[in-house]
Parts: structure tokens; sequence; C-alpha cells
């Protein structure tokens, strides 16, 4: 029998470290930056076409290599960094393993040139699938300049399993802040399809912040340091009054890498526990320098996720770094020196004045004696002429029906008076979370948050699939701050909240202009919604397989319904009810949850033994 144990062809072994190592576009932007970083650069651009796929092109002028590195670059396990397994535990730098140029080139066709300063003629290089297709002498520009080009085009299942371009284009400006926020003192310049998105100057991190998420993030920012013999802690914390309800700017680096890290996130969160609202998140910008030696980063091919020998007590340094800075600002007020001239806002010259409108209903009487109007939590969806598929049965009652025990004259006239109650208008609200109602069998229980997102689920379903929404005018157009890669996301979506009635333009950088929202919108607090739908959006995408607008539907639904500790007035309750009824699904939530439950009389009889 023939041996069937063989060494895998370097072409193959290639592909499967790049399955490892390049995820999407984004995993080659981050190896290609810091491996710029790493040559000593202090000027990185960074080209990207069609997200990605077409072109990433990383120009630095840093140190360069000669034609011998040129060409080694490319060979698996080939570095710098390391000399033997002693060394993995005192890295400074970034890549170290030898596998990300080697991975790249293994699936995309790659065109390398570079020249140290010192030498006359740079070298370039032409690869195609791991193999080298030339290698000459080139006249370029000291530095190096690597274009990535047709990424995937040999693995085509990688390639259909990207995602859209809009995206991909986020995962790329976050591996882009990740890379920038570290490395102020490197000026960085991001074009995408010919449009410049970012041109960061070298400066300091506060600047640097601000230049990325915006000149609001400067007033919001407070200074946080604490040095010992085991972390070093600094960077910036955002005030309790700016925090939001999305995670977007909350960022941990350690030893100049960005790294997630759950444990530590609870330190922080936890300083902020009694300072913000339930549901809200904080912004930090936290950088951690520790003993190398004391820290494993070398856990994950990403390199995000790292170890602490001492975590418990870098925990209990960081909780009390966030605290004293918290402290600090809250005892006394600062002025800011720092502030940098070119920061400012702006509003458009061409931007027309509209005049805000009153309006009045002239019929209302103040001093009419009309009872109080039935209470709605959501527009009347009965005239729509829906089938209520014969629920009011469920509410009738038997007159001649004994309630209660005979003998007890007390329960007997309980019994009575609750046989004189209009059917379907009991209502009692259990623990201000379940209306509970009588009907023909015994009790229905409903949870009024499933209940209602149900409700506002198919109504605004029906106004996108309609194109019938309605909008109101905000008496002051909101401007709304969000993160680029938010941003990025907003852009995408725009034409869907159109749709459910959000009058949404771009106001130039990560900005947008909310002019009006869905008629039935509360609009107290436009801007906290719309971060929560985003948030939502964004945590649907990550278990959930469905379409952009049905996942936008959903979490204005999710974040719109009523909350369990509401207390709803009878009318409220009752209101309710008839609404959900005339859904489609009145069993389930868009979510997946029960709404009704039903608990016989038989039941409640086994209750009493």
């Amino acid at each position: 029998m023939s041996d069937i144990i063989r060494l895998l062809p370097d072409s193959v072994a290639n592909q499967i470290a790049a399955g490892e190592v390049i995820q999407r576009p984004a995993s080659a932007v981050k190896e290609l930056l810091e491996n710029a970083i790493d040559s000593g650069a202090d000027s990185i651009e960074l080209i990207v076409k069609d997200s990605g796929k077409t072109l990433l092109q990383v120009i630095d002028n840093g140190c360069g290599m000669s034609p011998t590195d040129a060409r080694m670059s490319f060979e698996r396990h080939a570095t710098s960094k390391i000399k033997e397994a002693a060394d993995l535990f005192k890295i400074h730098t970034f890549g170290f393993r030898g596998e990300a140029l080697a991975s790249i080139a293994a699936i995309a066709h790659v065109e390398l040139k570079s020249r140290k300063i010192e030498e006359e003629l740079g070298t370039q290089i032409l690869i195609e699938g791991s193999a080298v297709k030339s290698q000459q002498a080139c006249a370029c520009a000291s530095g190096t300049s690597i274009m990535v080009k047709n990424l995937f085009y040999n693995v085509p299942a990688r390639r259909n399993f990207l995602k859209s371009e809009q995206a991909e284009m986020r995962h790329i400006l976050e591996e882009f802040h990740r890379i920038v926020l570290v490395n102020p003192q490197i000026a960085f310049k991001l074009t995408s399809s010919g449009k410049i998105l970012f041109n960061l100057p070298a400066t300091n991190l506060k600047i640097r912040i601000s230049n990325v998420f915006g000149s609001n993030f400067h007033e919001k920012l407070l200074s946080v340091n604490l040095e010992s013999n085991v972390v070093k802690i600094s960077g910036f914390i955002g005030k309790p009054e700016s925090a939001k309800r999305t995670k977007g700017e909350q960022y941990f680096f350690a030893n100049q890498r960005y790294i997630r890290h759950p444990y530590l996130n609870h330190a922080v969160e936890d300083a902020f526990s009694d300072l913000i609202p339930e549901g809200h998140f904080p912004t930090y910008f936290l950088y951690l320098e520790v003993d190398p030696g004391n820290i494993d980063i070398n856990i994950h091919p990403t390199k995000t996720e790292v170890n602490f020998q001492d975590h418990t007590t870098i925990y209990a340094m960081l909780r009390s770094a966030v605290k004293q800075a918290i402290g600090r600002f809250s005892l006394s007020s600062t002025l800011d020196f720092d502030t940098e001239q070119s920061i400012e806002t702006f509003f458009p010259k061409d931007r027309p004045v509209v005049m805000p409108g009153v309006h009045i209903n002239p019929e209302y009487n103040p001093f009419s004696k009309n009872t109080q109007p039935e209470l709605r939590l959501s527009p009347d969806m009965r005239d729509e002429k829906k089938d209520v598929k014969g629920w009011e049965q469920l509410f009738e009652v038997n007159s001649d029906r004994q309630l209660s025990p005979s003998g007890n004259t007390g329960t007997q006239a309980a019994g009575a008076d609750l046989e004189t109650v209009q059917p379907g208008k009991a209502f009692i609200q259990l623990n201000n979370r379940f209306v509970v109602t009588r009907i023909i069998s015994g009790l229905m229980v409903v949870d009024q948050q499933a209940a209602h997102e149900r409700i506002l689920f198919e109504k605004l379903l029906g106004k996108a699939e309609n194109k019938k929404s309605n909008s109101q005018q905000l008496l002051y157009p909101l401007t709304v701050n969000l993160s680029a890669p938010d941003a990025e996301l907003v852009s995408e979506l725009i034409s869907d909240f159109i749709s459910i009635g959000f009058q949404i333009e771009h106001f130039g950088g990560n900005s947008f202009i909310i002019q009006g929202v869905p008629s039935d919108l509360n609009t107290e607090d436009v801007q906290s919604l719309f971060e929560a739908v985003l948030q939502t959006y964004k945590n649907n995408q990550l278990g959930l397989k469905i379409d952009k607008q049905t996942n936008l539907i959903r979490s204005m639904a999710r974040n719109l319904a009523i909350k369990p500790g509401k207390t709803m007035l009878p009318e409220e309750m009752q209101s309710l009810i008839n609404d959900l009824f005339t859904c489609k699904v009145p069993e389930v939530s868009p979510s997946g949850k029960k709404i009704i439950i039903m608990i016989g009389t038989e039941e409640i009889e086994k209750k009493f033994g």
C-alpha cells in the first residue's frame, strides 16, 4: 500500500494561512498599515477602490527594503522581529510571525516597489497567487509602495461571501481608526474610490481623536492618567453626559496594539455605573503599557485578544483611574488651551431658513365636558379593514354561567359585578409588565412590550411596502454626529430610513441632518432613539440573516416599544389589545418572543387543590 501522507505545496499552505490571517479586505489593510508603521514611516497613505476588492494600496516613506529583503518578505515565517522563542515575550512592534505578505500574495495580484533611502534604485516585484512573475530594479520614491489587486481572485468561495461594499468599507474604516488612534505622531491619508475620507496631520492624541470623530469630541474628553509598577494607564474618557446608546467609540490599546477585553471593559462601565442612564455606554480611548513579559499577545491570529498575567490588579487600577478622572471633572471646571484653531463647526450658507409653523385645532373647546378620548399607543390599525380572525369571541360572557361557588354571598356579589362588565373592557396590569384580561376559558396574559413591538413592526412594514410613510417636521433640524463606520452604515440605509418616515440627509463628513421623523414618533429624544436603532441594527446583523429594510424596521420597533415598568391606563390597555389582534401574527413578536399566554379555568382550579 502506497504512502498517503504528503507535504502540502507552498501555494496551498499559503492559501490555508490566508484563510486565517486575511478574512476580508480590512484584514489586509491592517497588516499592510502595521508593516508601514514598523518601517519607521511618518507619513502613510491608504488608497482603496471598490472597498478593497479591486485595489488596496499602502504608500509609506519608511526605511524601504533591499532587493533581498523585498523578496524574502513574501516567504512564510520570514521576519526581522524574532530569532528565538523567547523573543515572543519581548515584542514591541506589530507583525512578527512573517505570514501577512505571504498570505496576501497567495490570494491576490501583488506589486511591490521599495527603495532604501541611501540607494539610487529600488526593487519592483510582481506576484500572482504566490508565484513570483518578475523581480527587477526600478526608479521609485524612497520607502515602500505595495498594491494588492483582485483580492480573493483565486478563492471564489471567499470572495462570494464578502458583504456589500458599504459593509466592507465599514470594516476598513474600523481598522484604519484602530491604527491612527495609536499613532498620532504619524500623518495618515485615506482615499476611497478617488474621494479623500481622511487627511490627518501628525498631532497629539486629543487632536487626533477630534480629527477622526468630529470636533465636538474635543470638549467631551477627560484625561486619564495613572502609573504604577504593574501598568501605566493613559488616554481619555468621555464625560458622563456624553454617553451614548451605542458602543461605537470604545477603544483599548495594550502596548500600542488595539485589543478587545470584556473584563476590562466592565471595569470602565462599572466606574460609570451611577452616572449614566441604563442602556447607555461610555466613550473611552484608553492605553495600557505593561511589561511585554506579563502579556501574551499571540493567542489569536489577529492579535486582538490578549492575556494579562495580573488582570485582577489591572482591573482595579483601571476602574480607579477612570473614577479619578470623573471626580476631577466633577470638582472643578477646566479651561482647555490645547484646542486647535482648525477645529470649527459651520452651517452651510446655501441651506434655506424655514419659518417654523404652529398648528392649532380651531374646533377645540376647553370648556367642553366630553370624557377623555381613548388613548392609543399606535395609530388605529382597525381602519385598514384587516381580518380580525374572530378574536372578540374570546371575550363573550355567558350571563347564566356561575362564576363563584354558591353559599358565599360576598363572592357571589363580586361575581355579579364581574358579569356586568362590558366584554373586553376588564383589564388589569400586572407588575407594570403584563396586561391581564378575562376570556371565556379563563384568563389571557399579554406581554405589553412584545405586543407593542409586534404592532409597530407591522405598521412600519406596511408603510415601507406601500410607500405611504408620513413624516412630521422637527421644529429645529437635528444634527447627528457619528463615527465613520456608523456614518457609512447610515449612508447605506438612508433610503430605508426615508421609507419609514425619516427626513434625513448627509451633512458632510460623518454628520447627518434629521429634519423630520415618522409621524407616530415621540420627538422628545430623537438622537438617543437614532443611536439605539443603529446599535440594535448592528447587533441583529451579527446573528440574523434578514434584509436591510426588515432589520431596520425590527430595530425601530424594538426601541420604540413601551418598556416594562410603564404604568398603563385602562384606555391604553384597551387600545393595545385592539391593535394587537388586528396584526397578521399577534402571537409572536418580531424577535420570536411569545406575546400571549392563556390560563384556563381548569388550570386555575387545580391550583386550589
